[in-house]
């Protein structure tokens, strides 16, 4: 695939940060602080150990439950990759699907809490279960983001290589808000693993006339067209990504890209 369009977690940490609907414990706001910090720099097993304790300490407040349900998540991708670890962390997805399940229970309004729960149902293999608590969150009303809902369910469908129906919510997200870069991403991918390289060529040019400034865009539109022969405007774009990102994913993944043109 052109560009990295994985199903991903539906981590909004910044989601973590809102007004707890109860006042809770000094030591437990503390404590759900300082394991959110963690979980944003990557610190897992630190994370898990305080928002557990935060958890302990009020077990009924929804925010302390989704952060502990991240943080569960993480572990469990995290363990996914290494060997004899299956059910480790198949047990980790378990505590991360009660844990969304009962903050879902406590405020049913925290529709963010869907997209968790579709992730790591995902993750445990439940795909079916997954989607539907997707495709929830996508049709609830109050979701701040129906876009993330919409553009995780193209991820889930392009993990399937479900290519119509993937394309399908990917459009559903653009309609939504046309200055997510994801969906132009995930688009390509389906078009581009479809044979449509010429396809997916235009649909990253719409993609980067809306976000220019995006390095992934441009990175993945560099691809594109070097896919598809165009070598010359391949290495324009490419440069511009590693010039958006020099030190990033994308600019790294670009000045390799580079590499590889004709001379």
């Amino acid at each position: 695939m052109i560009g990295e369009t994985p199903f991903r977690l539906a981590v909004a940490l910044v989601a973590l940060a809102a007004p707890v609907l109860a006042q809770s414990p000094p030591e437990a706001e503390t404590r759900f602080s300082t394991g959110v910090m963690h979980l944003r720099e990557g610190r897992v097993d630190l994370a898990l150990e305080e928002l557990k304790r935060a958890a302990k300490d009020d077990p009924k407040n929804p925010y302390f439950l989704k952060g502990l349900g991240l943080a569960h998540a993480a572990k469990a991708d995290a363990l996914k990759t290494s060997r004899g670890s299956a059910d480790a962390a198949a047990g980790h997805w378990r505590e991360a699907i009660a844990c969304f399940r009962k903050a879902l229970e406590l405020n049913p309004y925290y529709v963010d809490v869907h997209n968790d729960l579709a992730a790591a149902l995902i993750g445990s293999g439940d795909r079916e279960g997954g989607k539907k608590e997707f495709l929830a969150a996508f049709s609830d009303p109050t979701n701040p983001t129906p876009e993330i809902s919409a553009r995780n369910l193209g991820a889930a469908y392009l993990e399937e290589r479900n290519y119509a129906d993937a394309i399908s919510w990917f459009r559903t997200s653009l309609n939504r808000n046309r200055k997510y870069p994801d969906p132009y991403l995930g688009i390509a991918d389906a078009l581009v693993t479809s044979g449509r390289v010429d396809e997916a060529v235009a649909q990253l040019e719409a993609g980067v006339a809306e976000v220019p400034d995006d390095p992934a865009l441009l990175l993945a539109l560099g691809q594109a067209l070097f896919k598809a022969g165009r070598f010359g405007e391949a290495r324009v774009r490419l440069e511009e990504a590693v010039r958006k990102d020099p030190a990033g994913p994308s600019g790294r993944a670009a000045a390799d890209q580079l590499k590889a043109l004709p001379k």
